[in-house]
């Protein structure tokens, strides 16, 4: 694991990444990163793990703009 800036994310996921974002789903109705997926901690199941695909990196972020 590694911390990276948003336009790392933007290349990352350029290059076939995953976005993963993690706030709850009105702050991520309100603002997020086009094509990434929502998965809320708060309602965080390891069973959907199964939308993400295997075989491609995934990046995990909470875009706290506050």
């Amino acid at each position: 694991m590694r911390r990276v800036d948003l336009t790392q994310v933007l290349e990352l996921q350029n290059q076939g990444a995953q976005l993963l974002e993690v706030l709850p789903k009105k702050e991520f109705d309100e603002r997020h990163i086009p094509g990434a997926i929502n998965l809320p901690l708060s309602k965080f199941q390891p069973s959907e793990l199964s939308k993400l695909n295997k075989n491609r990196p995934i990046v995990v972020y909470c875009w706290d703009y506050k």
